[in-house]
This record gives structure tokens, C-alpha cells and sequence, in this order.
């Protein structure tokens, strides 16, 4: 009976799976292997004896240890990666060795980032609404950039990305909120809810006569 009870308040972890952006998942993996104390042999590795050093029973213990953890910290490693990109690792015999190769591969240099961030402010800045596009669609769009822009390190006003909104013809926005809102006052989240529940059903090419 106490077996069933424990079962059933055994709670999974939530493991961050890494989704193609490394800076993010990197910074809620550390903290979710710190969470479990595991993060410490991801740093520092498995320190593995001469094969000819005679280990006392203290060491012995310390090194077996530090082995469950690795293997621990590279279950939650391998839950957290696809198994394509796990494919793609060559070494991962120890949970650094997994991390180090995730870095390489994702973390980029910094002139690749600056290529990156170049680009997806060419994106924002050519963007607009698509045929058959609602506003909240385009809206979501319009959050995926900035979104990954700011992931790069770059920095976007909340401003530029209402003005951005705004400039949607008449048509697509309720004349309430194009009368009423206040640009430099509001909060973002505010002025969005009201431009997309004016605009929800509204797509391109289906203005009123």
C-alpha cells in the first residue's frame, strides 16, 4: 500500500529539450543538472586512474560516485537531445563530452552570431502580412523574430515591434484601438491583445466593401 502511494506521488522531472536554440537550453540544462547536483562532474569530468594506481577503498568509492552521477547527468542529457543530433556526437562516453560537443556544434563564434542577427533584421524589417494571413498570425510572427533576435543578443524596442503591428492598414485593426492606443504608455502585452482581438478573423483580401 505504501508502495502504490509512493508511485503515485512520484513526479517526472521536466527536462529542457534542447529545441535548436543553445543559449536558452543551455542556460535551463545547467541549472536543471545543478538542481540535481550533477553538474559539478559535467565541469569537471570523470578523473580516471593510471591503470596501474591501486586505489584505496576510500578513492575507489569516490570514483564509483562520480560514475553513477555521470551516468545520471547523461540520462538526462540523452532525454534531452534528439536522438539525430545524438547520432551526430562522436564521443560521449562521459556527460562533458556530450556537453562540449553540443557547445561546439551550437553555441557558434561570435562573427556567425553577428551573420545571424544581421539577418533576422532583414527579416523584420521586410516583413508583412501574407495573403490569407489573420493578424494574429502575423503577429506570431512577428514575436518568432524579435524573439530570436534577442536570443542572438540583440536588442529590440518594444516600441518598434507595436509600431511594426500598427502599421496594418485600418481594415485588419478595430478603430478602437487604432484611436485609443497610446504607443509610449502602454505595455506591450496590452496594445497586442487589442490589435489581434480587433483583427482575429480578418485576413488579407477580405476587407469590407
Amino acid at each position: 500500500m505504501a508502495s502504490d502511494n509512493n508511485n503515485n506521488n512520484f513526479v517526472q522531472p521536466f527536462i529542457p529539450c534542447f529545441d535548436g536554440h543553445y543559449d536558452h537550453w543551455s542556460m535551463l540544462m545547467e541549472n536543471f543538472l545543478r538542481s540535481k547536483e550533477y553538474w559539478i562532474i559535467v565541469e569537471i569530468d570523470i578523473k580516471e586512474p593510471a591503470q596501474d594506481k591501486v586505489l584505496t577503498k576510500a578513492q575507489q568509492k569516490k570514483l564509483d560516485e562520480q560514475k553513477l552521477k555521470d551516468l545520471k547527468a547523461k540520462n538526462y542529457l540523452f532525454q534531452a537531445i534528439d536522438r539525430v543530433i545524438l547520432e551526430t556526437i562522436l564521443q560521449k562516453d562521459t556527460s562533458k563530452q556530450i556537453w562540449d560537443s553540443m557547445k561546439r556544434k551550437y553555441a557558434g563564434s561570435t562573427r556567425v552570431k553577428r551573420q545571424q542577427l544581421q539577418a533576422l533584421h532583414k527579416d523584420f524589417e521586410i516583413l508583412h502580412m501574407k495573403e490569407g494571413e489573420s493578424v494574429d498570425e502575423y503577429f506570431s510572427r512577428t514575436l518568432t523574430i524579435v524573439n530570436k533576435m534577442r536570443i542572438h543578443g540583440g536588442q529590440m524596442d518594444d516600441v518598434v515591434v507595436i509600431e511594426k503591428i500598427l502599421r496594418l492598414e485600418e481594415t485588419w485593426i478595430s478603430s478602437t484601438s487604432a484611436e485609443t492606443v497610446d504607443i509610449g504608455l502602454m505595455v506591450m502585452e496590452a496594445v497586442m491583445l487589442e490589435v489581434v482581438d480587433g483583427g482575429r478573423t480578418v485576413r488579407w483580401g477580405e476587407r469590407d466593401s
